[in-house]
């Protein structure tokens, strides 16, 4: 009994870890416009089963979804947004204070969002794809102040999973860029 145990054991020990990667805060390449002292709060944003987890997605098609062999993110993907978004915030030092829940700001605004795609489309020639929705919610009293759905397509320079990374990661810089430009002209 001991024996088979052992071999089970070491069956799975054997398999090598996944490769494990996150994306990255966006670099604004120019200055970005308006100064705010509103305190904004940034939710963690919802999304489906499929992007709600450290699995990479994958689309051959349409319809059919799968996961990058192999890969997977550093953390929920939700969360690496969710923390990203904050940290492009505080780079542009041009907002009072950006939060999370559970700090204990006195929020002015919220950004709500929701992933819609975070994907590598491989129909074709592989290209990432990246969309979110997001409403600025002024939290003093309810009301939605703007909505918007940004979204970024990037060719993937080639068909290794450091590719297609690579490509959703320029994908959401570009619309976590977008997304700050936006926000800071609301407030």
């Amino acid at each position: 009994m001991l024996g088979i145990a052992g071999l089970s054991l070491s069956a799975c020990l054997s398999a090598a870890p996944p490769d494990t990667y996150e994306i990255s805060a966006p670099t604004l390449a120019q200055p970005v416009p308006g100064r705010s002292r509103a305190q904004m709060l940034i939710p963690e944003p919802t999304a489906l089963k499929t992007l709600d987890s450290q699995n990479i997605v994958v689309k051959p098609s349409e319809q059919s979804v799968e996961f990058l062999a192999g890969s997977q993110w550093s953390d929920r993907l939700p969360r690496m947004v969710q923390l990203r978004l904050l940290q492009a915030f505080e780079n542009t030092q041009r907002i009072g204070a950006v939060g999370v829940p559970g700090q204990g700001l006195a929020i002015d605004f919220q950004l709500v969002m929701e992933i819609r795609k975070f994907e590598i489309q491989v129909a074709g020639a592989p290209r990432a794809v990246v969309e979110i929705s997001v409403k600025a919610l002024n939290d003093r009293n309810g009301t939605v102040v703007r909505t918007r759905i940004f979204d970024a397509t990037v060719p993937a320079r080639g068909r290794a999973n450091a590719d297609f990374v690579a490509a959703l990661d320029a994908a959401f810089e570009r619309v976590s860029a977008d997304i700050v430009t936006w926000a800071l002209t609301l407030f």
